[in-house]
């Protein structure tokens, strides 16, 4: 692998801590921020007028755009207006070009599990339990006989009005325990019914009321609560493991495998005249991206558009901006399960360190094209990484990204990239080590094209 800063930031040991660090999207959100703060990044409000230049973010709720526009003719001063590096360069050149153009890389800060009804608290059997419902493609069973916290953001009434704060209790205050075999059917297992078999158990007779528990932690009057958004943890820290310490063992390495490497990546990216590098990282990815913070809203679309304005260009110059730009839309990939391998594409097998993952499907469940291939293709040959295809098994249902709604939502063109990754949206995943670093080079290389 290339010698790239990048790669040299990111280490499987700061993925782990990157995890744990991060329960929830909002404190994923946290947790880049303030890796962004430390690389002298400043956050900005929606609210309010922005500088020209500058190295930036801005958060709404579980999501973060983060942008540096401080280089050299970055692509918040729009394409030449003689017509030098126009659109007319076509798509090929939108693709390659670095003169006026936004550089991409889109991710997302949520993960399956198990999440806080509205009305938790429940008895039966003489146990106190709290009402859980699964939020996205949670693999159940992975959730039974754990340790679990919680996570989340309140919202109250404050001294100057409504307010939010972040919590997160690392107790093992929560668990869904497994029926006994002895009572299965057969002996086989149980399928597991959403709404009555994830209810965890908190303790035995009576308790005191469950979000009381959540806003004292917080350090906030229970009484004061209006909202919350609460959702469990496993306990158990990220871990390099394997023999020969190859191997990477965390939860919600879908997606802040993504979210770690980009954010490494854009921190050590080094600037490029007529290129302006961009991380969004969206939040409700596993639900459908379609609220005020996912994919589908306007986030990008505005914050791309207020880089242009704020450097004194205009709805022309943005337009044309866009039309040069590109996404690198990253999301975790099927590595070949080994105990599975009939459950994958023959010809298309994905090694376990065997370095990022560029994803196609032919029905648009991924959102590349032949031109955004031949761009990631070129970054990770820039970042001297080997990269691997991935196509799904035709017969079995595709997953999908955030890659084609934002290509959708914004025109930009896209491609699909990864790390390979086993036991996907289980409470628990594994990855290869050596991956993490290759991983953020090639997206640091995307970011910052030779």
């Amino acid at each position: 692998m290339a010698d790239s800063a990048a790669a040299a930031t990111a280490s499987p040991e700061g993925l782990c801590a990157f995890v744990d660090a991060s329960p929830s999207p909002f404190h994923v959100v946290e947790t880049v921020a303030a890796r962004l703060r430390e690389a002298g990044y400043t956050e900005l409000a929606e609210g309010d007028r922005w500088p020209a230049a500058g190295k930036h973010y801005v958060v709404r709720g579980g999501s973060v755009v983060a942008f540096d526009t401080s280089g050299a003719g970055s692509a918040a001063s729009g394409p030449n207006r003689s017509g030098a590096g126009s659109a007319a360069s076509g798509p090929i050149r939108a693709g390659f070009g670095t003169d006026g153009a936004f550089r991409i890389v889109g991710g997302h800060t949520d993960s399956p599990n198990l999440r806080v009804k509205q009305h938790p608290d429940l008895e039966s059997a003489g146990l106190s339990l709290v009402g859980l419902e699964p939020y996205g493609g949670a693999w159940l069973n992975s959730w039974l006989d754990r340790d679990l916290g919680i996570s989340g953001r309140l919202a109250y009434s404050g001294p100057d009005g409504a307010a939010t704060v972040l919590v997160r209790i690392d107790e093992p205050i929560l668990r869904v325990p497994q029926l006994a075999i002895h009572l299965s059917e057969n002996r086989k297992g149980v399928e597991l019914d959403p709404q009555r078999h994830v209810n965890a158990i908190r303790g035995v007779g009576s308790a005191a009321p469950f979000l009381d528990v959540v806003a004292e932690a917080a350090g906030v009057d229970p009484a004061s609560v209006l909202g919350w958004e609460l959702m469990t943890h496993d306990l158990a820290p990220s871990r390099v493991v394997g023999a020969d310490g190859d191997l990477l063992s965390a939860p919600r390495l879908d997606n802040q495998g993504t979210c770690y490497a980009g954010t490494e990546a854009l921190v050590a990216a080094p600037p490029v005249d007529g290129v302006t590098p961009v991380l969004a990282l969206f939040d409700h990815e596993e639900v459908g991206s379609g609220s005020d913070r996912g994919a589908a809203s306007d986030l990008l679309l505005t914050v791309l558009e207020r880089i242009v304005l704020a450097a004194g260009g205009d709805r022309e110059d943005f337009l044309r901006v866009m039309s040069r730009s590109v996404c690198a839309s990253g999301d975790m990939a099927h590595a070949t399960h080994p105990n599975y391998p009939d459950r994958h594409e023959g010809a298309h097998r994905i090694a376990v360190n065997g370095g990022p993952v560029l994803k196609v499907n032919q029905n648009l469940r991924y959102a590349s094209d032949a031109v955004g291939e031949a761009v990631f293709a070129v970054a990770a040959e820039q970042a001297g990484v080997p990269l691997q295809r991935y196509v799904h098994r035709a017969d079995l249902p595709c997953g999908s990204t955030i890659g084609p709604i934002t290509a959708a939502r914004t025109g930009l063109s896209t491609v699909d990239v990864g790390a390979p990754q086993l036991a996907m949206h289980s409470a628990r995943e594994l990855m290869g080590s050596a991956d993490v670093g290759m991983y953020s080079a090639a997206l640091a290389a995307f970011l910052a094209p030779a």
